[in-house]
């Protein structure tokens, strides 16, 4: 095990009767880093988080802490603490008394335990809320209680299993910062379960997307986003357009895609031989919209808006290009006034550099 990792996943495999829950899974995990495991309902990631803490035994494989293998050492001996989803808190007991449980159930000293309790909570900014009941709290404040009760203990690895999953989406955004920075000042490895891609791009120094059991592919947020492995990690993270096609040439000595009507010119670093079946996967964001009018003689695809969403800070447009393809473009609105968008029913023109277009052959 390398010095710098906290956590090593060796060939791990969880089965339950007939059914895997988890497949052969090898994953590293540095110190101090942030990692999100990433995925839909029934992947396996809670599976996978809950034989790190000790609650489920491997089908298959090994566990190892800072180099000590957990195969034996049952959950109240590891270096490790977990924070449900739901926290958990005692309604009949104070922030305070939340916070130092763990502590007590260890016999650790009273002095011992005011202080760290009091700097936890300094930490966690809920130092003058200490007296106060769960159902006092905001359900941010609760938030942070169940976080400082978990690294109260410092443990070398805390688990979060979806931490933000029951707050609004503006308090979410906003604690999501509170959490790297908490993390950053305390320096302990946190590995964090959740489904919602935006937690995981905001959240993690690294990211592991998993699909039927297993890790197609680890990378950071915007490895995972610009350069998606697999067409399953470009579909799953984000929106995007997906192209079906193979390879030709232009006769102008650069590839092109033959997706259906469709002939889109390929990135120069693209080798494949004529006829390869590929698909290319193009984000909403990096299409360039503009009214049929206003471009001219300029070469793009046409076609016509179907719907237009307004998001406020964007807008998300549908357009049905003349040949008959379906396309989600995103465009930032930058002017105040509405008329000076384009609508529905409006003609137009889209353009995109063809080094913003990912090949997926997988």
């Amino acid at each position: 095990m390398s010095l710098s990792e906290c956590v090593k996943i060796e060939s791990l495999s969880k089965h339950f009767a007939e059914t895997v829950a988890v497949s052969d899974v090898s994953l590293s995990v540095g110190r101090g880093e942030i990692f999100c495991l990433l995925g839909g309902s029934g992947c396996g990631k809670t599976t996978l988080l809950r034989m790190l803490a000790g609650f489920e035994r491997p089908t298959a494989g090994r566990i190892l802490i800072d180099g000590m293998d957990m195969a034996d050492v049952p959950p109240n001996r590891r270096p490790v603490n977990l924070m449900f989803q739901s926290y958990a808190l005692f309604p009949h007991m104070s922030v305070f008394q939340n916070v130092a449980f763990g502590l007590e159930q260890e016999r650790v000293s009273r002095t011992e335990i005011d202080r760290r309790v009091r700097e936890m909570l300094d930490a966690v900014k809920l130092e003058g809320l200490a007296g106060r009941k769960p159902q006092q709290l905001s359900g941010g404040q609760r938030q942070r209680v169940a976080l400082a009760r978990a690294l109260v203990k410092r443990p070398k690895l805390l688990l979060l299993d979806e931490p933000l999953g029951a707050l609004d989406k503006k308090l979410r955004e906003h604690t999501q910062f509170e959490l790297v920075a908490l993390q950053r000042q305390l320096g302990i490895t946190f590995v964090v379960v959740t489904h919602d891609q935006q937690e995981a791009m905001s959240l993690a120094t690294r990211i592991g997307v998993m699909n039927q059991g297993r890790i197609v592919q680890v990378g950071t947020p915007d490895e995972i986003y610009e350069s998606p492995a697999t067409r399953f990690v470009a579909d799953f993270i984000g929106s995007v357009n997906i192209f079906e096609g193979h390879i030709g040439n232009s006769g102008e000595g650069g590839l092109i895609a033959h997706c259906g009507a469709l002939q889109i010119p390929l990135p120069s670093r693209v080798a494949m031989p004529d006829g390869t079946r590929l698909a290319l996967a193009l984000r909403p964001e990096k299409i360039r919209l503009q009214r049929q009018s206003d471009t001219g003689a300029q070469v793009g695809q046409r076609g016509t808006v179907e719907e237009v969403g307004y998001l406020g800070e964007s807008s998300h447009y549908r357009v049905r290009l003349d040949d008959g393809t379906p396309l989600r473009v995103d465009v930032v609105n930058h002017r105040r006034d509405a008329s000076q968008r384009i609508q529905r029913a409006e003609r137009v023109t889209l353009t995109w550099s063809a080094d913003d277009l990912i090949v997926l052959t997988d």
